[in-house]
């Protein structure tokens, strides 16, 4: 999926985002290739009246390529409310301890959703499947979801989806094996009574807790394409 972005001026107080309509949408970019857009996030700073000349500019662009808007996918936004965009979350928010706001950059609730209807599905209760097989699917879908958001504000959801992706696993091994919590502590704990990575067959669940949150850095004024 690619996604476009078109500044108006300065920095952004009110947002519209929105996705064109039709089911092939290509643009061709300056070294001529076609490239498939699907969304596009259009940044406004001015009033109400500014954002939908902006939609008008923007319907001009897209009439040449034979693209148009769709009124039921294009939306405007404060910035302060917050807005879903690529499975991103992006909203204004006052630091906490401080007067100042920034724009901030979560994981929207639709991916995180999505992340646990897959561990549930993999890790079901009465299921006979291999664990050290369920233990590579999980961390192959894992360490995606996680590479992709890693850049977020997002290290206490990672955190807490490793504990939920934990609990599962117990609760599906405590099923199969008829394990009570004594038994259970005996094969997932070391001789000083810490908790070990869960494995089977040389394979350790991964785990998202431990995954660096590095947060993208600024790189200065970038060039405007449309001005």
């Amino acid at each position: 999926m690619n996604a476009g972005v078109l500044w108006r001026a300065g920095c952004a107080e009110t947002r519209t985002s929105g996705s064109e309509s039709g089911p092939e949408k290509r643009t061709v970019g300056n070294d001529g290739n076609a490239l498939r857009s699907d969304f596009y996030v259009v940044l406004v700073h001015g009033s109400r009246a500014d954002v939908d000349a902006v939609r008008e500019d923007v319907a001009d662009v897209l009439t040449p390529m034979g693209l148009r808007l769709s009124p039921a996918k294009t939306q405007v936004v404060h910035v302060s409310d917050g807005f879903d965009f690529l499975g991103f979350h992006i909203q204004w928010r006052r630091k906490r301890g401080t007067n100042k706001g920034y724009v901030y950059t979560f994981i929207a609730d639709r991916p995180v959703r999505s992340l646990k209807a897959k561990i549930r599905t993999l890790t079901h209760r009465t299921s006979q499947a291999d664990l050290g097989a369920t233990l590579i699917k999980l961390n192959q879908i894992m360490r995606g979801w996680a590479n992709y958001f890693r850049h977020a504000v997002c290290k206490h959801t990672l955190r807490h989806l490793h504990q939920i992706v934990w609990w599962r696993i117990v609760r599906w091994l405590k099923t199969r094996h008829r394990w009570r919590w004594t038994a259970l502590r005996r094969h997932l704990t070391d001789q000083h009574g810490r908790w070990k990575p869960i494995t089977a067959n040389g394979t350790a669940l991964f785990n998202l807790g431990e995954v660096p949150v590095t947060r993208y850095r600024y790189r200065g004024a970038i060039p405007n394409p449309w001005v």
